[in-house]
């Protein structure tokens, strides 16, 4: 008709209208990068497992050993000593930090595939990364702490004349040492997985579980 009345097309309406069908199209086809949803997941999962392991080789770390510690003629006298890790605060510490970050990390892994129900304005993203630096020092605190007093019990101090006992406790010793190692792995997949949250936040869109990352 408008060919007819000597009317021309309107040929800009059709190409904006051509837009929108391609813009349509394409936000139909639009396939989000689920990896970094698993990535995130898997780190969380890892730094679980290293945490939870540091912790419940620590907890369970004990020694008896029988020493002489004198003799009366010829009688030795014998004392039974326990290495426990309650004995130093620093352990205990170190229990109660790796303990703490397994807890939140298996709680951050709920919030990735059923936070999104309870969200309010993407601020549980937000929520997850303060929460994630926080456990990150406290690792970083329990662990540090920890190998401090192993290398003191390791070696000993001859300023302040401190015996070393590592070479009495041996096993005692290195199961310590393997909790400290596993705490810092647990403590480099927190870091790696922080810092994944904090730069792609700005880039966060919505799933009907975790974050997506486009």
């Amino acid at each position: 008709m408008a060919q007819e009345n000597g009317e021309k097309p309107d040929v800009a309406a059709g190409s904006n209208n051509q837009q929108l069908v391609g813009k349509n199209n394409n936000t139909s086809n639009y396939k989000p990068k689920d990896y970094y949803n698993w990535v995130i997941a898997l780190l969380r999962l890892l730094a679980f497992g290293a945490t939870i392991s540091a912790t419940l080789v620590m907890a369970l770390n004990k020694q008896k050993k029988t020493f002489v510690v004198a003799t009366i003629g010829t009688t030795p006298i014998q004392a039974t000593l326990t290495a426990k890790f309650q004995h130093t605060p620093a352990f205990v510490f170190f229990v109660i930090a790796n303990g703490l970050c397994s807890l939140h990390n298996l709680l951050m892994l709920a919030a990735c595939f059923i936070g999104s129900k309870y969200d309010f304005k993407g601020l549980r993203f937000y929520v997850i990364g303060v929460l994630d630096m926080m456990n990150v020092a406290l690792v970083s605190g329990g662990a540090s702490a920890a190998a401090f007093m192993g290398q003191l019990g390791k070696d000993g101090n001859s300023h302040a004349r401190w015996n070393k006992i590592c070479d009495k406790f041996d096993i005692y010793c290195s199961h310590g040492e393997g909790a400290i190692i596993v705490s810092f792995i647990g403590l480099l997949l927190m870091i790696i997985t922080t810092a994944i949250t904090i730069i792609k936040l700005k880039n966060i869109q919505y799933s009907g579980s975790c974050a997506i990352i486009p």
